[in-house]
């Protein structure tokens, strides 16, 4: 089967009128939030970070910014008609069925697609999250009648949970446990059905709401706090460019689409460039030290701290990790896991920051 054209009008895929998307602000217009922008842009380059938590105060573009994403990424090959977008050549992110069309020598038919962002309801239920078997047809038909859920539909995507603090912690634990082994298995009655889940979860939420439990907030790669702009001529931007898109759309879109293509193209030539990153073993040494002396639980932080950096370093087009590097990602990566008692506050930095300049020698203002 051919792959279907799709033809371009000022470096956007055109669509039917009938199918044509609800118009996304721009993610290179977004003013301010740099560390939100930063972990989620990290993220897409590594999904293996292992996703973003953002805590802050409500309305400061939390969603906005991660549709913004969603729609800022090329578009990927699937496999047609598949419930989870499997990828057609890499075999780790296929379906059990494209898997065994592939092995027995046949052709699948390959389609383009935007990158899926899956809201995940805070009313869902785990069979809506997972998937659910047909028990009468897997018994009277002899097939695994699978219905397939929002993790199927994440797969390859972004799946984002708005106010994940008010979630139950059993789903956020089914979350977490896909995004971090990129499968998704439903067993019912004898019957188990596995599928590919890899996408990056971002969790967003407001702290007066309520923090996660610590076991759960250490299992998110990155922390990102936002806060409300306080500057008078920032606040004033953004309202005008949110008025300017609001009236029309089409137009800024097309004067923003030079540097949404110009970011789109470093994303995809970071992604390339992760595999030839290196970094020092005196850095991974003293990266693990400022974990040893913050106390920090487990070795999810080292992991995450070497992982970002790099995917940092690709993203500057670089090919060895820097100590600074290291310092723009150290706290996203290690504040979420200091707190021991659930009714502690997230550190806003500060001790990380501090033992970060005393293990690598460096003076707060360098």
């Amino acid at each position: 089967m051919a792959n279907p054209v799709v033809t371009v009008e000022n470096g956007r895929s055109a669509q039917p009128s009938s199918t044509r998307r609800r118009p996304v602000f721009p993610f290179t217009a977004i003013v301010g939030q740099e560390e939100m922008k930063l972990a989620l842009l990290l993220n897409v380059i590594d999904p293996k970070i292992g996703g973003v938590m953002i805590m802050g105060d409500r309305g400061t573009g939390k969603s906005t910014t991660i549709r913004a994403l969603a729609d800022l990424l090329p578009e990927i090959d699937v496999v047609a008609d598949d419930p989870f977008n499997s990828h057609p050549r890499d075999r780790e992110m296929m379906g059990d069925a494209v898997r065994q069309q592939v092995e027995q020598g046949l052709e699948v038919p390959i389609a383009k697609k935007k990158v899926t962002m899956v809201d995940l309801p805070l009313g869902a239920t785990e069979d809506r999250v997972c998937g659910t078997i047909d028990i009468e047809k897997a018994l009277s038909e002899g097939v695994k009648a699978f219905e397939p859920g929002l993790l199927a539909k994440a797969n390859r995507g972004i799946l984002y949970v708005d106010e994940v603090n008010l979630l139950d912690d059993h789903l956020v634990d089914v979350l977490l446990d896909s995004a971090a082994s990129g499968w998704n298995t439903v067993e019912r009655e004898g019957i188990s059905v596995r599928h590919p889940a890899r996408f990056v979860l971002v969790g967003s939420g407001n702290p007066e709401e309520g923090e996660l439990r610590p076991q759960l907030l250490d299992r998110f790669g990155m922390h990102a706090e936002i806060r409300t702009v306080k500057e008078p001529a920032l606040r004033v931007q953004i309202v005008e460019q949110r008025t300017e898109f609001d009236q029309d759309p089409e137009i800024y879109l097309d004067a923003c689409q030079t540097q949404q293509d110009e970011l789109q193209h470093r994303l995809v030539l970071a992604q390339e460039r992760l595999k030839t990153v290196a970094i020092d073993h005196d850095l991974r040494v003293k990266i693990s030290q400022v974990c040893s002396e913050l106390d920090v639980d487990g070795l999810r932080g080292d992991i995450v701290t070497n992982r970002a950096a790099k995917a940092l370093t690709a993203f500057e087009g670089r090919d060895e990790v820097t100590v600074q590097d290291i310092r723009r990602v150290v706290t996203l990566c290690l504040r979420h896991r200091l707190r021991k008692d659930p009714l502690e506050s997230i550190d806003s930095g500060y001790k990380v920051e501090k033992v970060f300049n005393q293990v690598f020698g460096l003076e707060s203002g360098e």
